[in-house]
């Protein structure tokens, strides 16, 4: 292992939050780095912690067939509401959108609770205004996201036909069809996040 493979490996180890290249190599004084991260990818891989890239942010994590060795339960979960779910999933597949898109695909209103929420989890963020009339605030997802869900990239999510065999398609068709949302959007003791549940779903 050569000197810039052992500083990448200490930086990255030490590191509060995912790196990317460019981060890397500002923290090591402008060394080229790529080469030390893909050479450290390969060499991680297959051991019980692994060098991955999320977005464009590297970090080490465990490794995914252990992860149920270290997970603590709580007891004190705080669920993500179906509206925040929702909100989450349109940003993932459509993003940047603005909130107003979000609802024309909903179908119902959103709360500025709900979009609250998930920034506070990390997961979005805000990607600048929108051109046009008004110049509405539009979303984007974060490399947290990827990161929670297992993901490389956002080419890594599930595709229409992945969804409707587990069963997570038939909420948004019934929206397309025009059946009513009932459900309150604005729930203040069920917009709020959980790891342990959440962890569970992804």
């Amino acid at each position: 292992m050569n000197d810039v493979e052992r500083a990448v490996e200490a930086a990255l180890f030490a590191a509060e939050a995912p790196m990317s290249a460019e981060e890397i190599s500002r923290h090591l004084g402008g060394a080229d780095v790529a080469a030390a991260l893909e050479t450290l990818a390969a060499r991680y891989a297959g051991r019980g912690v692994e060098l991955v890239l999320r977005g464009d942010r590297w970090h080490f994590q465990t490794a995914p067939d252990l992860a149920h060795l270290l997970r603590r339960e709580r007891e004190d979960v705080r669920r993500l509401s179906r509206a925040a779910t929702e909100a989450l999933a349109i940003i993932a597949y459509h993003e940047p959108v603005s909130r107003a898109e979000i609802e024309a695909i909903r179908g119902v209103q959103t709360a500025k609770g709900t979009l609250d929420v998930l920034m506070e989890a990390g997961w979005i963020k805000v990607a600048g205004r929108r051109e046009g009339p008004g110049r509405p605030t539009i979303y984007a997802t974060t490399p947290a996201f990827l990161a929670h869900f297992g993901l490389e990239s956002r080419r890594d999510l599930p595709g229409i036909e992945e969804l409707r065999a587990a069963g997570l398609l038939d909420p948004v068709e019934a929206v397309f069809a025009g059946e009513p949302d009932v459900e309150p959007d604005v729930e203040p003791d069920d917009e709020t996040v959980g790891a342990s549940e959440l962890d569970e779903s992804a």
